[in-house]
């Protein structure tokens, strides 16, 4: 039996090679070489839009059966998703082609469920804290490693942007042969909460007792999905810090999504461009300040505090987007897009924070699950909405002047809960201090 730190650290290195894509930030830019005679627009309207479609549609299906397969096959199919996708991206030429690449990256996005489950199900809960430490520092390190080394190869003219594919589908390759050495998952939370059981029904010879037996566990796994359900959804604050959650990752998922085409489109004539040297920075501050709003959270922000910092980080967040999408000069929209990150980062740790404060740690997973699909879901309303044929069919700066707005509809929001928050703080101060509505209130 795998001790937790030799399981923690097998999965942690599986996710380091799935992370390990220095090809990522430049891959707007290979989709428009000129041999491909397919333009930034092009990308932008018909291209990226399916591999959010295809990430809503996969979701909560790959959810369901990451814990009915038990996490491992599900990390399997991450690892071969991946090695299809960047296989098509290297060779293949047409707008087709690269549509169909679309179809299985969302299929790469949602089986990421599974890494991030997986390890909950191999260690006690006494580990929890310290294995999720150790996958999340894993997914940074692998972004940071992959974006650096992408950066350093353009800037050398060591390789080409098609030539750093060739690293990630290495890199996916490995992946997915590790992912076969993982230890398999006997017990899960839902479908699988009693492996003894199991062992026990497949030494019973009676195939009808087998097949009750089955039926009743399905039974109970819907019941006790529906009861987690019911019970962290019904709790007013995980509702709304819920809401909040899927709203804010709904907004940072279109941007950092679209962004590459944006800067295609504001310069595309430098021979170097510094995509990847942007997201390693990125990765490097976006943990210290992850790090920095779980410590100010815990030991200074009270709830009120809270809502007034992320009213005032998300209108932050607009202006920033503004920025980066207003300017004739990449480098400004670098910065821009850099400070919308790292903003995020802060936020969305507190509003996890909130969350999780208030959740019985056996839902965990299930309600940022949720959460995750809600943003998608959102996410693809809005794609439909500003970039298809069938919806506003904006530009790409038309498009980053809504999501924009968002953040600052977003920020509204916060402001009206802080001033609720406010308000309702004080008339229960009143109603304590005044001895006759407190004698008005006992008769």
């Amino acid at each position: 039996m795998l001790s937790w730190i030799k399981i923690s650290l097998m999965l942690c290195f599986f996710g380091f090679l799935r992370e390990i894509r220095p090809s990522e930030p430049f891959v707007t830019d290979y989709m428009i070489y000129p041999w491909r005679n397919i333009t930034s627009e092009m990308v932008n309207r018909y291209v990226f839009p399916i591999g959010t479609y295809s990430y809503a549609a996969q979701l909560v299906v790959v959810f369901l059966i990451t814990d009915f397969l038990k996490y491992k096959p599900l990390i399997i199919l991450s690892g071969i998703s991946g090695i299809i996708v960047w296989a098509i991206l290297i060779w293949t030429k047409t707008l087709r082609e690269l549509q169909i690449t679309q179809i299985f990256y969302g299929t790469y996005m949602a089986t990421e469920v599974a890494y991030y489950t997986y390890i909950y199900a191999k260690v006690e809960k006494q580990h929890y804290l310290k294995v999720t430490s150790h996958t999340r520092a894993a997914i940074l390190t692998g972004k940071f490693v992959a974006s650096s080394l992408g950066q350093i190869l353009v800037t050398t003219e060591a390789m080409d942007y098609r030539q750093l594919n060739f690293i990630t589908f290495g890199a996916q390759i490995a992946s997915a042969v590790w992912a076969v050495f993982l230890p398999k998952v006997k017990t899960s939370l839902y479908f699988h909460r009693n492996a003894n059981s199991n062992d026990d029904l497949m030494n019973d010879s009676a195939d009808v007792e087998k097949r009750n037996a089955n039926k009743n566990r399905f039974r109970e796994a819907f019941r006790l999905l529906w009861t987690h359900f019911r019970c962290a959804y019904s709790n007013v604050n995980i509702l709304v810090w819920s809401l909040w959650y899927s709203a804010a990752m709904c907004g940072y998922l279109q941007v950092i999504s679209y962004i590459q085409v944006l800067w295609t489109e504001i310069d595309n004539s430098q021979e170097v461009i510094w995509n990847g040297a942007v997201e390693a920075v990125i990765t490097l501050l976006g943990a210290g300040v992850a790090l920095l709003a779980g410590y100010l959270h815990s030991t200074k922000l009270n709830q009120r505090r809270s809502l007034f910092a992320l009213m005032f980080l998300a209108a932050c967040e607009g202006s920033a987007i503004l920025l980066a999408s207003s300017t004739p000069h990449r480098v400004v929209s670098y910065v821009g897009y850099l400070i919308f990150c790292v903003l995020y980062s802060f936020t969305i740790t507190v509003a996890s924070a909130e969350v999780a404060k208030h959740l019985e740690d056996d839902s965990f997973g299930l309600v940022f699950g949720i959460n995750t699909f809600v943003a998608v879901l959102l996410q693809t309303i809005l794609t439909l909405t500003v970039i298809s044929d069938e919806g506003l069919a904006l530009t790409v700066f038309q498009q980053y002047t809504v999501y924009a707005v968002y953040f600052f509809v977003l920020s509204a929001i916060y402001l009206t809960a802080f001033i609720f928050s406010v308000v309702r703080s004080c008339r229960l101060k009143s109603t304590k201090d005044d001895p006759v509505q407190l004698a008005n209130g006992n008769d």
